[in-house]
């Protein structure tokens, strides 16, 4: 399901948030599907429970999941409407990372060829 990278420089708990984020925007998780139980998902990677909780508010926080009392974590429907300020934070990312694109040397053209090619991929993962 998840793949944990203990070298990897991010935390865990975004390891953790990203994996999920993942399996859900390619449509491997669906809507209405239910997670891992927080005690399972921290046997099963070896995590502490604390940080599975803390990731899974987080997915909460951020409309991917949604928590029903007593039944569990499920994720949630995609959002009709765009969140306008999370994509304008999206955007500077982006603006962040073409303008390290160009400073190790990439063309504007290559670097416009993968963003199209990107932006072009339908979700789940074709």
């Amino acid at each position: 399901m998840i793949q944990l990278d203990l070298k990897s420089r991010k935390s865990i708990y975004e390891q953790i948030i990203d994996g999920f984020k993942e399996l859900i925007s390619r449509g491997i998780l669906k809507a209405g599907d239910k997670l891992p139980s927080v005690r399972e998902l921290s046997r099963t990677l070896t995590v502490n429970p604390n940080t599975i909780q803390k990731a899974y508010r987080q997915l909460e926080a951020d409309r991917y999941i949604y928590t029903v009392s007593g039944l569990g974590c499920f994720v949630a429907e995609k959002p009709e409407d765009p969140d306008l300020s999370k994509a304008a934070g999206i955007y500077d990312m982006i603006e962040d990372c073409v303008r390290q694109l160009r400073y190790l040397g990439v063309s504007e053209d290559a670097i416009r060829t993968k963003l199209t090619e990107i932006a072009g991929r339908k979700e789940g993962g074709e």
